[in-house]
């Protein structure tokens, strides 16, 4: 997933997260982070997403549990590898489904983990 500045900003300014760092290119020059950064909202979102992404193909489904954990900053200019890997899965009668646990992270080009999640999703068996 490619970060660039506008859809940086854009994403902060719609979520109503008006810190510099993701706006204003002379203020996050001078910051510890050397430019433009993506907002921890927008990590998160895109992260959850390829999550919910990939279980749409496979049955319903919906996420029950989620806790995300910062490493790193995700720069303007940054092409980031976002990744699930499935831990666990437990059928429950009660729903006609799996309670699915997944790890997943978000590595920028530099092989630097930036984020770490894990997830827990409920999946409906349909038919």
């Amino acid at each position: 997933i490619a970060f660039d500045e506008a859809g940086i900003a854009a994403f902060a300014r719609a979520t109503g997260d008006m810190n510099p760092l993701h706006h204003d290119p002379a203020r996050a020059a001078r910051s510890r982070f050397g430019g433009i950064i993506a907002s921890g909202s927008h990590t998160t979102a895109l992260l959850l997403g390829t999550l919910a992404g990939w279980f749409k193909d496979q049955a319903e489904n919906v996420g029950l549990d989620y806790s995300v954990r910062f490493k790193a900053a995700i720069h303007a200019g940054d092409t980031v590898t976002m990744s699930w890997r499935i831990v666990a899965i437990d059928f429950k009668p009660s729903l006609n489904g799996d309670i699915v646990e997944a790890e997943g992270e978000a590595v920028r080009p530099d092989g630097t983990v930036a984020l770490k999640a894990t997830a827990i999703a409920a999946i409906f068996h349909t038919g």
